[in-house]
């Protein structure tokens, strides 16, 4: 649902990725803050590495600032509730662009990291890689090589692919564990399967854990258009 509130942020994401992976429920359990709980499908934890670029970034009202407007990003998510909103948790947003990082820590209170990050199209793939090199931060790395397969389609509700993707809530916390919610807004996923080629992937290092050898539940998005609002404070489960 559309919060009543104005929006505050326009974006587009581009040559989106999602690498799922089905890790335990305690591996992830013990991450979550106080107010909220880690969801499942089906009783089946799941951990998300996301990469994809993001351009035409802009406040409402404001045109794109050339030098902010564009970068590279890396996600490592799972996905929580707070009661009444289904969202996602991020361990990490890793970005190539200093500004974005700074800005986003301070105004959404989420882990951003800086990294060095570089796409490039080669005979239909995308060649993707990013190595964190933010000061004191837990060592990250991710290589792959991805491209879509097969028609376009639209998630069904309650299906796997749904609850993995179709999520309109973030989640965040401050310094002193106050909880707080993001709402953002976009047309339904339009969905392509995914072969990959991931040749490295350090990701969830970061939080003690060694990702499962399986090959992971992968989905392809060319692009979404995106608005964003500022924080509210979380509903709180007790």
């Amino acid at each position: 649902m559309k919060p009543e509130r104005p929006w505050i942020m326009h974006m587009r994401w581009l040559d989106l990725a999602f690498f799922h992976y089905p890790v335990p429920i305690s591996s992830l359990a013990k991450f979550i803050p106080k107010g909220l709980r880690l969801e499942t499908f089906e009783g089946q934890a799941w951990l998300g590495v996301v990469p994809f670029r993001m351009n035409q970034i802009h406040a409402r009202g404001v045109p794109p600032i050339p030098g902010t407007d564009a970068f590279l990003e890396l996600n490592l998510r799972t996905y929580v509730t707070d009661g009444v909103h289904s969202g996602v948790w991020f361990f990490s947003l890793d970005a190539e662009n200093p500004l974005a990082v700074r800005g986003a820590r301070v105004a959404f209170h989420l882990p951003y990291m800086d990294a060095k990050m570089s796409s490039r199209v080669e005979n239909g793939w995308l060649d993707y890689s990013s190595l964190r090199t933010h000061r004191k931060a837990a060592p990250a790395t991710f290589k792959a090589k991805y491209k879509p397969i097969g028609a376009v389609f639209h998630a069904a509700p309650g299906t796997l692919e749904h609850w993995l993707t179709e999520r309109y809530f973030l989640f965040s916390a401050d310094a002193r564990g106050t909880v707080y919610r993001g709402d953002i807004l976009h047309q339904p996923w339009s969905l392509q399967a995914c072969e990959a080629q991931i040749l490295e992937n350090t990701m969830a290092e970061q939080i003690g854990m060694t990702l499962p050898n399986v090959v992971p539940v992968a989905h392809f998005a060319k692009e979404l258009d995106v608005k964003a609002w500022l924080l509210v404070k979380a509903n709180s489960i007790k």
